[in-house]
């Protein structure tokens, strides 16, 4: 899987029959002190959703702990965004 590791990763899950209609977004940001921290932001399509920050002492700390999250996510069905 050959991604920026710091671009945003923008997931969905749709399954009508279920009435889900779910977005799940991951961002990673450099802090002020040389960490980065992983911006995770979730809930139904149309809506402001919640989010969650984690900080990590290094941006390659973050970027496993996103890759992580986004790998768990796709188990659960959530595809990317662009594919409809």
């Amino acid at each position: 899987m050959d991604h920026d590791e710091t671009a945003p990763v923008h997931l969905r899950r749709i399954d009508p029959s279920r009435n889900m209609r779910r977005f799940y977004t991951l961002a990673i940001h450099p802090t002020l002190f040389g960490g980065a921290s992983v911006i995770r932001n979730w809930g139904r399509i149309g809506t402001n959703g919640q989010s969650m920050m984690e900080t990590f002492d290094s941006e390659a700390d973050a970027a496993s702990a996103s890759m992580r999250l986004e790998r768990m996510k796709r188990r659960k069905g959530y595809r990317d965004s662009s594919a409809a």
